[in-house]
């Protein structure tokens, strides 16, 4: 795809005999969320640590804007933001200190780093907790200093891993729109891995089904729900994820009486 940021080709990882991820591909566009959905166990988290840099690769490859992460994995990885699933922000510190932490160590100067903080606090309606230290936040609050702080540098994409774990209704809710318009209004790239539905924008979003390591499916939810036959995304991944057609036999058959997920409907539009 002409506006892809991030590609992965052929992608596989195992930790040691056991295969973690099998032949993933699939793109993420520019201005649009790819929300990465799977059960817990699918790969999600090992898929996100390697886009991230912290691991290599065995088989396959990962681009950000032409960029290997092999290759040039600093040109990459000044393309990226992150914000992984366990909270890193300094506790002690004041919301501000973590940001100019974080600037500083992207070699951004003060008179840079000090509208860019205020910025993208006040774009994440946190100005005024700027002083707070990060210990005194709720949950929500954090995560949003956490975006705040993935955006300094002034990414392309932005990696989100399972962000809104432990976060009330309204929270996720609320966290969910921010980024969804930091898509839609500043033309980022966004990769959100979640196992929660409710949390993917039907009409807007490009949907990557990952499950046991393999991509059942990757395109817009109209597409997946097409090809599925299902009412909607939530009984299109009842279906994808069905392991009913891994029988001991391994016929790909199922149980009698119940449909097993087409092969084909590896629905992935927009992969290399």
């Amino acid at each position: 795809m002409a506006d892809a940021v991030l590609t992965l080709r052929s992608l596989s990882f195992a930790y040691g005999a056991r295969k973690a991820l099998d032949d993933v591909s699939f793109t993420v566009p520019r201005g649009r969320v790819t929300v990465l959905l799977g059960p817990n166990g699918a790969g999600k988290s090992t898929l996100m640590t390697l886009i991230a840099g912290l691991l290599a690769p065995p088989l396959g490859t990962i681009t950000v804007l032409g960029h290997d992460m092999a290759r040039a994995p600093r040109r990459a990885l000044a393309q990226t933001g992150i914000v992984f699933q366990q909270p890193t922000l300094d506790l002690d510190l004041t919301v501000a200190q973590n940001l100019r932490v974080f600037a500083a160590l992207h070699g951004l100067g003060r008179r840079i780093a000090e509208p860019r903080i205020a910025e993208e606090l006040a774009r994440l309606e946190m100005a005024e907790r700027a002083g707070d230290t990060v210990r005194t936040l709720n949950g929500g609050h954090r995560r949003r200093v956490e975006i705040a702080r993935a955006l300094l540098h002034r990414p392309t994409l932005l990696l989100l891993d399972e962000p809104t774990v432990g976060l009330d209704v309204p929270t996720r809710a609320r966290l969910v729109d921010h980024v969804h318009a930091l898509a839609r209004d500043e033309g980022l790239a966004v990769l959100w891995t979640t196992h929660l539905i409710d949390e993917v924008d039907t009409a807007a979003d490009q949907v990557v089904v990952l499950h046991r390591g393999r991509v059942r499916a990757a395109a817009p939810v109209a597409e997946i729900l097409c090809a599925t036959g299902a009412a909607d995304l939530s009984a299109a991944f009842a279906r994808l994820t069905d392991d009913g057609d891994e029988d001991a036999g391994g016929s790909g058959q199922g149980p009698p009486g119940r449909q097993a997920p087409p092969p084909a409907l590896a629905v992935v539009r927009g992969a290399p």
